[in-house]
């Protein structure tokens, strides 16, 4: 595709200036009605070494206002980065609704000089391609206008602009022995460049190749893109519409089905004391093993009011080294969180590599309260599914151990825990309105649970439905089938 590409095109001084002045003004406008129209915008520069990105994006800055965007340079990944799944670092910058966020490279290092310099086995760098158009996918679909730059040169120009940048003393430093040796294997980037645009220029984040060996002309094409991507997308939501994409083939997922449950399933006080405190030194044990290992565990807690979570999780954590483990509590989004995809405030907690992250109520908050209750789109819960799916894989792809659990209670059980905590003074504070409401609608959240675990139970991610109709029973079976899940995974590694 790139050798296709015509690099001798050229834009005159004279049609330069009068073309940007139109440009740059356009651009401003549109960057403020943007923001008043809450569109988020993602703005994506990638290129070869010297072919000018850090000069277009500074054009760019000079027609928008500095008080609605934020600027990311992405190099090698940073130690805390290198502990996280790759994807971690760009979700945490991901733009507020109304805001812009321009990356000087971005994700696809992972599909261009990571795979070029054979850093990442091919089975790596094969599925970032699925991982990629899944996250720009979620980012279109929750209304972010998505615009991605090439900016080619050829092998010869290139070469030209180094020996140019190492005549100056004040440029030398930009020239470095990773350029010279990227320089060298400029065909083998030319065909991973090649291979990234085919697979990954989509309907929701098309790619634009710029020629950029005249800066003029470079420029001007930019800012052309940029603009007509925001007219499109303003006057879309202007005009009321949704974007609306035609499916492509997306990750398969081996679904687990759910087993029957026995909510009499019990154990008695004597019991359990024999078995918990046992099983409490053998996770603080493996939690040890974990950090050596670098293994990172995720442990996600869903179930009725009243299951008791919050006494399952206690028991759990109780004899880990705190400075392993975060308990995430999740309540209603606030307006920060609200301002960006729903599953942003999820990514900024998943754990480093080695550590646990435990999370009371999570993601599936969208299949359930907010389905049941109308706070999001019926198109915005249905599409939810594939996107926790692919969330849950990426985690696992990354080496997490991912363990979630519904705590399943009858109705007659709930009715008696509410029963007790409105009579006891010290438990009161844990029952509220919104509770009984919830009860009212057990049909309507029996229907979401049932479709959420049918449909997110993925051989990588299973549910394990906990008959918690007895806490005791409930609190051995959750530590129980940690356990087993971290002692499988460490199997690998000893």
């Amino acid at each position: 595709m790139l050798r296709q590409v015509d690099l001798s095109v050229e834009l005159s001084k004279p049609a330069y200036k009068e073309r940007m002045a139109k440009l740059q003004l356009t651009l401003g406008e549109l960057q403020r009605e943007a923001r008043t129209l809450n569109i988020p915008i993602m703005l994506v520069f990638e290129g070869w070494d010297a072919a000018g990105k850090g000069t277009m994006i500074n054009k760019l800055l000079m027609a928008l206002d500095p008080r609605g965007f934020n600027v990311y340079s992405t190099n090698a990944p940073t130690e805390e980065e290198r502990l996280r799944p790759f994807l971690w670092r760009f979700w945490i910058r991901v733009p507020a609704r109304g805001r812009l966020a321009i990356f000087d490279r971005s994700w696809y290092g992972r599909v261009l000089g990571d795979r070029v310099d054979q850093k990442l086995p091919p089975s790596e760098w094969q599925r970032a391609y699925e991982e990629i158009n899944a996250f720009e996918r979620q980012m279109a679909d929750d209304e972010c206008v998505i615009v991605k730059f090439f900016l080619h040169i050829g092998k010869a120009e290139q070469k030209k602009r180094f020996k140019k940048l190492l005549k100056n003393p004040s440029t030398v430093w930009k020239v470095t022995s990773d350029d010279w040796r990227n320089h060298k294997q400029y065909r083998a980037y030319e065909k991973a460049v090649d291979d990234m645009i085919e697979r990954t220029h989509t309907p929701w984040a098309a790619w634009t190749v710029v020629e950029a060996e005249d800066e003029r002309f470079a420029a001007a094409k930019i800012f052309a893109a940029a603009i007509s991507a925001l007219q499109k997308k303003i006057a879309q939501v202007k005009a009321g519409k949704r974007a609306s994409w035609k499916t492509l083939p997306r990750r398969h997922f081996t679904l687990s089905p759910p087993k029957s449950i026995d909510l009499s399933a019990s154990l008695t006080k004597e019991e359990y004391e024999d078995q918990i405190e046992g099983l409490q030194k053998r996770f603080r044990d493996l939690e040890h093993r974990l950090y050596m290992y670098r293994v990172p565990l995720i442990v996600a807690y869903e179930g009725w009011d009243a299951a008791g979570k919050g006494g399952n999780i206690k028991r759990l954590v109780s004899r880990l080294d705190p400075r392993g483990y975060e308990v995430i509590p999740i309540a209603a989004p606030n307006d920060v969180e609200k301002s960006r995809h729903y599953l942003w405030r999820f990514w900024t907690h998943v754990p480093k590599a080695g550590h646990i992250a435990i999370f009371d109520r999570t993601w599936y908050g969208r299949v359930m309260v907010e389905r049941v209750e109308g706070l999001c789109r019926p198109d915005e819960w249905q599409r939810a599914y594939n996107e926790i799916n692919d969330m849950e894989a990426q985690f696992v792809d990354s080496g997490a151990v991912v363990v979630k659990f519904w705590l399943e209670i009858d109705k007659d059980v709930q009715l008696e825990r509410f029963n007790e905590r409105k009579n006891n003074p010290y438990k009161m504070w844990k029952i509220t309105d919104e509770d009984w409401r919830n009860r009212k609608k057990w049909d309507l959240y029996r229907k979401a649970i049932d479709d959420m675990i049918r449909l997110t139970g993925t051989k990588r991610a299973p549910w394990t439905v906990i008959e918690a109709n007895s806490k005791y029973y409930a609190r051995i079976k959750t530590l129980r089938t940690v356990i087993a899940a971290v002692e499988k995974r460490l199997k690998e590694y000893e």
